[in-house]
């Protein structure tokens, strides 16, 4: 299986010991884990768009209190995230990422146990905290699984899992919502975090991650055994050679910092990054959070809003499969540019549509092409993220960059709160599309591409 005995031989081929691999059911199963944890987390967070309504009116909120109150969430998921990835850095990807299960868990229940908004406020940050650790690792670790040609496509499926969820979010909330109350959906939703903390046990840790720790007898050992469970599960009696054996990961006397991030050619690759995931959150949760709350006070009743709202998020599904296919096919950075403006335009005709009440269909028709692109460009934001760094401080850079973007996710919705009497909903989705223009400037003018490229290949 050429697995190689001494030190230096182990550190030399890992990376291309793993990328050689074919994709086989074992490294599917261990991506449908993970995936699986994201899909539950999108529901948690994505609740909040379809009972926002109904916990507006049972409190009394005025739009600026609403608007804070669907910001808290994002204040736990900036302290997680940046958290999260630096430990991550320093100890393992998978301890680390099982700990998050357990705050997303107990945040949830205790949402629903909530008596008062302000309660309700701080256990949105305990839940949120635990979903910003998700983002870095599961980040890190399905790009450090998978072979680097098939990457770009299974970290953008990941990103899939997050419209999957949204939308089940809505159809829990349109069936439950009546006979559970809000309460009831987040002590529902807390439920599946046990058996994912049970599951992810299954999940080994990052051999990249051990080789740039120094554990190399371990590393050597995580790989010879993804080897094994290659060749079983694809029916295989040989792997392909290793090629490139002499390709060093990243020097085990060398331990990744932040400061690391602004240094030589990774400050302008961490500048884009946190100015694409500023703007590109401070739009996207800016608009989503509210789309429910929006329609509601259009005149639609909740059960309609809700029904609404799910229809125009069914189009994130086909738009999160067709990023997933053009990231491999034309490349991360054009994508990511399309996505954007995309999103901005139809975020601008869709408050056009929903401030000139057009019919239904009509506006259910624009609301599902904005959509459609913003799921869309989720699936590219997480797929380009992680590649930009190299394996120690991949979690670091991918996490600070997620956090960066909580920022924007924080403002988002109390912005829209504040801005909503005075400019009306075209204001809002106008601000929205601004936000994503920004965004595709700055890949444009500063974003590097990374397809097809090893990781390691890239990191240099």
């Amino acid at each position: 299986m050429n697995s190689t005995v001494s030190a230096g031989g182990i550190r030399g081929s890992i990376a291309a010991r793993l990328d050689r691999l074919p994709l086989t059911g074992y490294q599917k199963k261990l991506f449908a884990i993970i995936a699986t944890a994201w899909f539950f987390d999108s529901m948690d967070l994505g609740a909040m768009t379809f009972i926002l309504g109904s916990i507006k009116t049972e409190f009394g909120l005025t739009p600026a209190q609403a608007g804070l109150l669907a910001s808290s969430s994002f204040f736990g998921m900036f302290l997680g995230a940046a958290i999260a990835g630096m430990l991550a850095d320093k100890f393992g990807r998978k301890p680390v990422f099982q700990v998050s299960m357990i705050f997303w868990g107990v945040g949830s229940l205790l949402c629903g146990l909530s008596n008062d908004v302000d309660m309700l406020m701080i256990c949105r940050v305990i839940l949120g905290f635990g979903m910003g650790m998700e983002f870095p690792i599961g980040l890190s670790m399905v790009s450090e699984i998978v072979p680097a040609d098939k990457r770009g496509r299974y970290v953008a499926i990941l990103e899939g899992f997050w419209p999957l969820g949204f939308v089940a979010a809505g159809v829990l909330a349109y069936f439950c919502l009546p006979l559970i109350c809000w309460r009831g959906i987040f002590i529902a939703l807390s439920i599946p975090a046990v058996f994912v903390f049970v599951f992810r046990r299954a999940v080994p840790e990052s051999p990249r991650w051990l080789e740039g720790a120094g554990r190399i007898q371990e590393a050597d050992a995580v790989v010879t055994e993804f080897e094994r469970q290659v060749m079983k599960s694809g029916g295989l009696t040989a792997l392909p050679a290793v090629v490139n054996v002499n390709k060093v990961a990243d020097a085990v006397d060398r331990r990744g910092s932040f400061m690391e991030l602004w240094t030589g050619g990774y400050a302008k690759r961490t500048f884009m990054l946190w100015a694409l995931w500023f703007f590109a959150l401070l739009g996207y949760y800016g608009l989503t959070s509210w789309l429910g709350a929006l329609l509601q006070q259009a005149g639609y009743a909740v059960t309609k809003s809700v029904l609404y709202t799910v229809y125009i998020s069914l189009a994130g599904i086909p738009g999160f499969i067709f990023s997933a296919w053009l990231v491999e096919k034309w490349g991360r950075k054009g994508t990511c540019v399309l996505m954007l403006l995309g999103s901005a335009t139809f975020a601008y005709f869709y408050g056009q549509a929903a401030s000139a009440h057009v019919p239904e269909g009509q506006l259910i028709a624009t609301g599902m092409c904005m959509q459609f692109f913003m799921f869309g460009m989720w699936s590219v934001l997480y797929a380009y993220t992680p590649e930009l760094y190299p394996t120690r401080t991949r979690a670091t850079g991918s996490g600070f960059a997620s956090s960066i973007g909580r920022i924007g996710s924080l403002i988002g919705p109390s912005v829209v709160g504040m801005v909503l009497p005075a400019a009306g909903q075209s204001g809002v989705f106008t601000l929205g599309a601004a936000s994503f223009v920004t965004a595709a400037v700055v890949v444009m003018l500063l974003g590097v591409e990374t397809k097809g490229k090893s990781l390691e290949e890239v990191s240099k």
